[in-house]
């Protein structure tokens, strides 16, 4: 990627993009097409304003059921302010900083279509925040995902007025002195930008964005996580055969397949004879389960793609066709279903690896209990797993569908609500619970094949295990185990899985 990335909405932005985005931080800039969109729409909206008095919602009346509430045309200006000010109601726990970065691509991407309104002023000061590094402080509690992410957005936007507080090379501080440190007059928000900057979807999606980049991840760990298990529980290779997969010709499942048919390539466990007919489903049906989750994240895939290339606030305008329109584009709805559906697809990655631990610590196949010499005295492995189950469990009530609820809002007007931002913030958990699930198969599996030595499992799959091992220990006897789980943790979360 070049030393700039010009923001352009001519080009899809898809996630490899945002990856790189992330990974190498370029600067981004407005690319001069969206320049022109941005101003062109800007002066279409203040010239007609200047003709016509006929209401357009939220520019020259309230918000919400105050809809019907004219606005005189002196007072336009502090009606965004105040609703920027009045929005800004969030709780809980902090957005993490990796969230609030991608919030601030996105609300720009959307805004760079030229169908909002807002000054190019206003575009630009979010690229300042995301080039510079300076992060508004977000509170993960007060969205809807209906009229967008109003009180998150509202968090994020603040600082642009010089209200609020950012985090800034570790320091949290008042957004006015942030403003002053770069000399940087606070933004003075004209007719409907403060609705531009608030309506719209990009709490939701930057959560979705950032746990897809980490499912991708997570997706490859399990696969491999998942391979050593089967050697080390002395599992059979037939379950892979292509054969199998080409007669139920789900993608997801056949490339699990291929996958773990590579990785076994070369094993010396393999090539011992095997005495169980059959082994569990958590070996046997990796690809089936796997597969099953890898499907449903590029479903899930493309709704974030389509999401990142889309105009989401409200009223939006139409230049060429002299027209503003009110309508729904802000509804999480979209969002809502498809994260819950990744918060699902995760979790069964963490419930099919729990039970291959399970599995591995039961002193079956020639494996003592609890992998460890000597069992009784020492207790070995016998408490990851009941992390790992406790874990998956707290999954499962995590995975309670957020989509499935409504509560009415602004009396009565907003009367259907998806409840995205709650099945946004509920996925981050589920992708981290996963990641220490699969951390504690991979440390129990890594266990479990040092008892198999001098036998040696193929050179792919050694290969992680030497990397592992310089992280985490074999375990000889009883030691305090948490730091290892959380190394395992780490592991899974930052290891080139491929």
């Amino acid at each position: 990627m070049s030393a700039d990335y010009h923001l352009t909405p001519s080009v899809h932005l898809d996630l490899p993009t945002l990856r790189r985005l992330l990974a190498d931080k370029p600067t981004v800039k407005l690319a001069d097409d969206a320049r022109q969109r941005i101003q062109a729409c800007h002066q279409y909206l203040h010239d007609r304003l200047g003709k016509s008095d006929a209401p357009v919602y939220g520019i020259n009346t309230g918000f919400g059921a105050l809809c019907n509430q004219s606005i005189a045309p002196q007072e336009r200006q502090q009606l965004q302010t105040n609703l920027m000010m009045s929005h800004a109601c969030g709780t809980g726990e902090e957005v993490p900083e990796e969230v609030v970065r991608l919030m601030l691509l996105l609300k720009a991407q959307s805004l760079s279509y030229g169908h909002s309104g807002v000054q190019v002023a206003t575009v630009q000061r979010l690229l300042d925040f995301y080039n510079r590094d300076i992060f508004p402080v977000v509170y993960q509690q007060g969205s809807l995902g209906a009229s967008g992410d109003l009180a998150p957005l509202a968090h994020l936007c603040l600082p642009l007025l010089g209200l609020g507080e950012v985090n800034y090379q570790g320091y949290r501080l008042q957004a006015a002195d942030v403003l002053s440190l770069f000399s940087w007059k606070p933004l003075g928000l004209e007719a409907k930008e403060g609705l531009a900057l608030l309506n719209g979807t990009q709490f939701m999606l930057a959560y979705g964005v950032h746990c897809q980049l980490r499912t991708e991840r997570l997706a490859n760990a399990a696969d491999v996580i998942g391979a050593l298990s089967l050697e080390a529980f002395e599992g059979r290779p037939e379950p892979f055969d292509a054969r199998l997969h080409a007669i139920r010709p789900h993608a997801g499942q056949g490339l699990v397949a291929a996958r773990i048919r590579e990785l076994l390539a070369g094993s010396e466990l393999q090539r011992q004879p095997k005495t169980a007919v059959q082994d569990p489903y958590s070996f046997r049906c990796q690809p089936q389960v796997h597969g099953a989750s890898r499907d449903a994240l590029t479903y899930v895939a493309h709704t974030l793609e389509t999401e990142c290339n889309a105009v989401t606030d409200n009223p939006n305008i139409f230049p060429d066709d002299d027209l503003i329109l009110s309508g729904g584009n802000f509804h999480g709805q979209p969002l809502a279903l498809a994260l819950d559906f990744m918060a699902l697809a995760v979790a069964e990655l963490g419930s099919i690896s729990e039970r291959r631990t399970y599995q591995l610590i039961g002193g079956q196949r020639g494996l003592p209990p609890f992998l460890v010499a000597e069992p009784g005295l020492n207790s070995g492995l016998m408490i990851p797993q009941y992390t790992a189950a406790g874990i998956v469990s707290q999954n499962k009530q995590l995975c309670t569908p957020a989509s499935i609820d409504s509560i009415v809002s602004s009396n009565g007007q907003e009367d259907h609500v998806s409840m995205g931002a709650n099945a946004a913030t509920k996925v981050r958990r589920v992708v981290e619970n996963v990641e220490q699930i699969l951390g504690i198969e991979l440390l129990t599996a890594t266990q479990a094949l040092a008892f198999r030595l001098p036998t040696r499992t193929s050179p792919a799959l050694e290969k992680v295990v030497a990397a592992f091992r310089e992280k985490v220990k074999f375990v000889s006897r009883d030691r305090v185990l948490y730091p290892d789980l959380h190394a395992a943790a780490a592991f899974v979360r930052t290891y080139d899985w491929q």
